[in-house]
C-alpha cells in the first residue's frame, strides 16, 4: 500500500512541476514572445533546474505544444459553428465579431507576441497553425457566407487581431462600437 501511495504522490508532483514549467513559459511567451523565451528563463521562472525542465520537455516543440494546449484549454478561441444558426447576417456578424474581439481582449499580450514571432520563427508559426489554423479559418468562412468579394475582404479585415487592436486600443473604441463600425462597413460594401 505504501508503494502505491508513493508512486501516486510522485506522479502528482511530476504533474505539478510540469504545469509550473508550462505556466512559466506561457507567462514569458506573453511578455517576450516564444522566439525570445529560453530554457534558462523558463526554468528560473518555474523555480526548477534545467535538467528538470529537460526531463519534462526534451525540445522546444514539446514545450510549445504544451503551452498552446494549456492556453487553449484555459481560454479557447471562439468556435464559429454556433454562428451558422444565426439567420440575420448583421446579427451573425455582431455575435461573431464580439466573441472574437472579447477573446482578443482577454489574450492580447500572448496573441500579439505569438503573431509577431510567427512572422520569423518557424516553430512558432507551425504550432500556431496547428492549434489555431482551423478555428481561425472557420471565422471568415462562417461570417463571410453569402457576401460579395468586397464584403468578404472586409470580414477578413475585421477579424484581424491588428484591426481589433487599432480600433479598441489605439483608437479607444469600446468593444461594441468597434464591432458596430466593422459591421456597418461590411454591410455598406454590399450596397450598390
Amino acid at each position: 500500500m505504501t508503494r502505491t501511495y508513493t508512486l501516486k504522490r510522485r506522479a502528482e508532483q511530476q504533474a505539478e512541476t510540469r504545469l509550473k514549467i508550462v505556466e512559466a513559459a506561457v507567462e514569458l511567451h506573453s511578455s517576450v514572445g516564444p522566439a525570445q523565451t529560453t530554457v534558462s528563463m523558463v526554468a528560473e521562472r518555474a523555480g526548477v533546474q534545467r535538467h528538470t525542465f529537460y526531463a519534462h520537455f526534451p525540445d522546444e516543440r514539446s514545450l510549445l505544444l504544451a503551452c498552446s494546449g494549456l492556453a487553449n484549454e484555459r481560454d479557447p478561441a471562439p468556435d464559429a459553428a454556433p454562428w451558422r444558426a444565426i439567420a440575420d447576417r448583421g446579427e451573425r456578424l455582431r455575435v461573431g465579431l464580439r466573441a472574437v474581439y472579447d477573446w482578443y481582449a482577454r489574450n492580447e499580450s500572448l496573441t500579439a507576441c505569438v503573431l509577431r514571432d510567427a512572422q520569423h520563427h518557424a516553430l512558432t508559426r507551425e504550432i500556431n497553425e496547428l492549434w489555431a489554423g482551423r478555428v481561425f479559418a472557420a471565422w471568415p468562412e462562417v461570417l463571410g457566407a453569402k457576401l460579395n468579394a468586397r464584403q468578404r475582404a472586409l470580414v477578413a479585415l475585421a477579424l484581424s487581431f491588428y484591426t481589433w487592436r487599432t480600433l479598441a486600443r489605439e483608437s479607444g473604441l469600446k468593444q461594441v462600437a468597434a464591432v458596430d463600425a466593422m459591421v456597418q462597413a461590411i454591410e455598406a460594401a454590399g450596397e450598390g
